[in-house]
């Protein structure tokens, strides 16, 4: 199973360059993704800006938008000219992680309906397509992907966003959850694929919040209760998910992978690049 972390960009404060050398570190170390996450009402930074950023000072390490809401981008063809910058810039690094979202107030502030994203999702996905084999509905948007492509990876728990990940994705990632309920996931999601007749199998993602150290559960109770505020008390029940404890975390991984994930996006709940190396010699060593 290999291992991806999240870029710190939704710590309220997370200062640049502590995102920078995240970044490299992540690589040093051997992860082998980058991710970030997307709001547009919150105290973080813009994921496709820090992935731009992260490719600048990096060579090998993918980069995954690990969920990027492109339903509230009011623009597919400039999303598409974005994102294939960045898949340019990085030398054909990048995949799409998408999935539709759960806050209205991140649809409003855009002006976009919360109550169609799922359709609009859908109609999205196939016009970046479009655009990036040069057919969108105005010709000439460039540049191409660096292989003619990005791979689409979808997240969503909704019956919805497990038949978009079988029909457009490369696979489905879990928001999270305890591991001995993914084989479900897992199956489904191979029960939707082999509908869509897709070829091959679909890869397995899951995301994983971590708190290590002496004041891991502190920080993760605060990141938890700012980052989910919006959810009430549902906060309390994600906030007691995050693994702030080494023996656990070992224990939890080894579950995802006999469980049938294929890659683990562990996100921190704090900006500093030391908390990687807690996480590396446990994960990774």
């Amino acid at each position: 199973m290999d291992i991806g972390v999240c870029l710190p960009t939704t710590i309220p404060g997370a200062q640049g360059r502590q995102l920078i050398e995240f970044a490299r570190r992540a690589e040093r170390l051997g992860f082998h993704s980058l991710t970030v996450a997307d709001r547009v009402v919150y105290d973080n930074y813009d994921g496709i800006v820090s992935l731009a950023a992260a490719a600048a000072v990096t060579e090998r390490i993918k980069l995954v938008t690990g969920i990027l809401l492109a339903a509230y981008r009011p623009s597919p063809v400039e999303l598409a000219k974005q994102l294939a910058s960045l898949d340019r810039l990085s030398e054909g690094r990048l995949i799409l992680g998408v999935s539709a979202g759960m806050r209205e107030d991140d649809y409003a502030a855009t002006g976009t309906d919360f109550h169609t994203r799922g359709r609009r999702l859908d109609a999205t996905l196939e016009e970046l397509r479009q655009v990036w084999q040069g057919a969108g509905p105005v010709p000439g948007v460039g540049p191409r992907p660096t292989n003619g492509d990005i791979p689409i990876w979808v997240g969503g728990h909704s019956p919805a966003g497990l038949r978009r990940a079988a029909r457009y994705g490369i696979g489905w990632i879990s928001p999270g959850g305890p591991p001995h309920k993914y084989p479900e996931l897992v199956t489904k999601v191979k029960e939707l694929w082999a509908e869509e007749k897709r070829e091959g199998e679909p890869r397995m993602g899951a995301n994983l919040y971590v708190s290590l150290g002496p004041d891991g559960q502190q920080l993760a109770m605060e990141h938890m209760h700012s980052y989910y505020a919006y959810m009430g008390q549902m906060v309390e029940h994600l906030a007691k998910g995050a693994v702030t404890d080494e023996g656990k975390l070992r224990d939890v991984v080894d579950g995802y992978a006999a469980n049938g994930c294929d890659e683990l996006l562990i996100l921190s709940c704090t900006a500093d690049p030391d908390h990687l190396d807690r996480i590396a010699a446990v994960v990774l060593g």
